[in-house]
């Protein structure tokens, strides 16, 4: 199987922590390691994952290659996204790539890198039978078990026997109501959509072929004269934009025939939410959970995180905190979902908050910038070993080194 990670995401509902920039997918958000690289090292683990194919946005090209290189993983290639399309397009370009470098047979495993899953094993193991499933032809997707009436995921609803070998899916079925949820809980039958997917490159094509030709040609002419730098690939840009925006589940999935699921039940969560980030946490007694300097009284069902300086509770219950160098935000936890509106009135405002941290990152380390106003900024830089920055000249202001 060729392992295929999509890390073009933004993770705008995780703000102020993910920003444009920096998303989600390249902080540490519940182990030491951030989210890509566990990502990959799960891969690895389930026997796939040497050299996986990765595609993302190209300003976070160097991330990518830095936080895999940490942990001694040398991508195959890094695809880089000119402009967000959605993962359809991306989805396109993988396939097409591999049919053509490898084989049009090669079984490709598609593998967002913002989800977490507890469980290696029984992640390989179901890795197994999808490889079975994809080699014999068939489009496969992953389910997992709900735990709750989770209204933030779509659901796939099977047909026949559920069977660890796979079992076909009778329909894709949008995020439902909380009512609804609760009625799939109760009659069975129905599976978290977790968006990773396993199929032949061939196979998948085909099935563009027939119910997205559109994104299918846009993609096939943005491949066809691409560009390389190392490990990087650089796509045609005019002919990717001209790509439909769409997601591989609404352009393919939901409207091909004989989707096959095969379940995982191995501690799956998509962190994509901070109501997702406070249920996948470990909590106290009073069902709060921390994470950094932070000291709570008489708090309760709160989720605080504090990346610099200390945070001090008293009296609250059900509140989300998270606190930065520069933005700080304080919201329901129930109103959790809606922090991408709120991101969307902060852009509206021109801040830069959205787009990056304080530390920025660079091909060479980073800088933070720690104190800036009118006619001055001063940063602190970080030069990684070996590593080397490039003389700059500037004509309308003097830079000075202490």
């Amino acid at each position: 199987m060729i392992p295929v990670i999509l890390s073009g995401g933004s993770g705008t509902r995780l703000w102020p922590l993910s920003r444009s920039l920096h998303p989600k997918q390249f902080h540490s958000l519940l182990t030491s390691r951030s989210m890509i690289q566990e990502t990959a090292i799960r891969l690895q683990h389930a026997g796939v994952g040497d050299s996986p194919f990765v595609l993302c946005n190209e300003e976070h090209r160097f991330m990518v290659a830095s936080q895999l290189g940490e942990i001694g993983i040398s991508p195959s290639s890094i695809v880089l996204e000119p402009v967000a399309r959605g993962t359809a397009p991306a989805v396109a370009v993988a396939a097409l790539l591999i049919a053509r470098r490898i084989s049009p047979e090669a079984v490709m495993g598609l593998f967002p890198a913002d989800h977490l899953i507890e469980d290696h094993h029984l992640f390989a193991e179901a890795m197994r039978h999808a490889n079975k499933l994809a080699e014999e032809g068939h489009l496969v997707t992953f389910g997992v078990p709900p735990r709750s009436a989770h209204t933030g995921y779509g659901y796939l609803q099977t047909k026949g026997k559920i069977s660890p070998e796979g079992t076909l899916i009778e329909q894709f079925v949008e995020k439902p109501s909380h009512e609804i949820a609760k009625k799939y809980l109760s009659e069975g039958g129905y599976f978290w959509n977790s968006g990773m997917f396993v199929f032949r490159a061939d196979v998948i094509l085909n099935a563009f072929q027939s119910y997205a030709p559109q994104i299918l040609n846009a993609c096939e002419a943005a491949t066809r004269y691409t560009s390389e730098d190392g490990l990087f690939m650089r796509l045609g840009r005019e002919d990717f934009e001209n790509s439909p925006s769409d997601s591989i589940d609404y352009a393919v999935m939901e409207k091909a025939e004989g989707v096959m699921m095969v379940p995982l039940d191995a501690g799956w969560d998509d962190i994509g939410s901070w109501e997702a980030y406070w249920g996948a946490s470990q909590k106290d007694e009073a069902q709060n959970a921390l994470h950094g300097d932070v000291i709570s009284k008489d708090t309760k069902n709160s989720l605080i995180i504090s990346d610099r300086g200390l945070v001090a509770t008293l009296g609250i219950d059900g509140l989300v905190i998270v606190n930065t160098p520069d933005a700080v935000l304080v919201a329901q936890r129930d109103r959790a979902e809606d922090v991408k509106s709120l991101v969307e009135k902060i852009t509206l405002k021109d801040r830069s908050e959205i787009l990056t941290h304080r530390r920025v990152y660079r091909p060479w380390g980073s800088y933070d910038a720690i104190d800036q106003g009118p006619g001055f900024q001063v940063k602190r830089i970080f030069v990684d070993p070996g590593k080397k920055l490039s003389l700059q000249r500037h004509k309308h202001r003097s830079e000075h080194w202490v």
